[in-house]
């Protein structure tokens, strides 16, 4: 598996195991993949960002809809529904 196939799939993984409504911040996933999770953000951002433009993850920031290459500071994933 590729690293990339890993990274959706730990994100999709945390995603689905929220309750409805609940978010979750993108270094639960890099930290999920790696010691070293801080170096992983942007590649979990990306793919973040496919997976919400797949309809399959929205982004949002202090509750706002936000997109994760364009959006500086925190933001919340949660399964697309």
């Amino acid at each position: 598996m590729s690293e990339a196939d890993r990274i959706r799939e730990v994100l999709m993984q945390i995603a689905r195991g929220k309750s409805d409504g609940c978010t979750f911040c993108p270094s639960e996933a890099a930290r999920r993949l790696s010691d070293e999770w801080r170096t992983l953000m942007p590649r979990v951002r990306e793919l973040a960002a496919e997976l919400m433009e797949e309809g399959k993850l929205v982004c949002t920031q202090r509750g706002e809809p936000a997109h994760p290459l364009t959006t500086h500071g925190a933001i919340r994933l949660a399964e697309a529904r």
